[in-house]
């Protein structure tokens, strides 16, 4: 069965409780490296997801001018 992929703000989510985790600083080492690991994926899902709906709004708005 395929990961689900998360929405947008469920990644901005995601990455929120990772920054308030790393910013208490009682994380582990091993674990730190698996949250900015997590937090890098997130990041690049986030921006896709922005510059994909920018290549849309864009497409719409072209097509409004014709």
């Amino acid at each position: 069965m395929p990961e689900k992929k998360e929405s947008y703000k469920e990644a901005v989510d995601k990455l929120r409780t990772i920054v308030a985790e790393i910013e208490n600083g009682d994380l582990d080492v091993d674990i730190l490296s698996d949250k900015v690991k997590e937090a890098t994926r997130l990041i690049k899902l986030c921006k896709d997801k922005l510059y994909k709906v920018d290549e849309e709004v864009k497409k719409v708005l072209e097509e409004l001018d014709e």
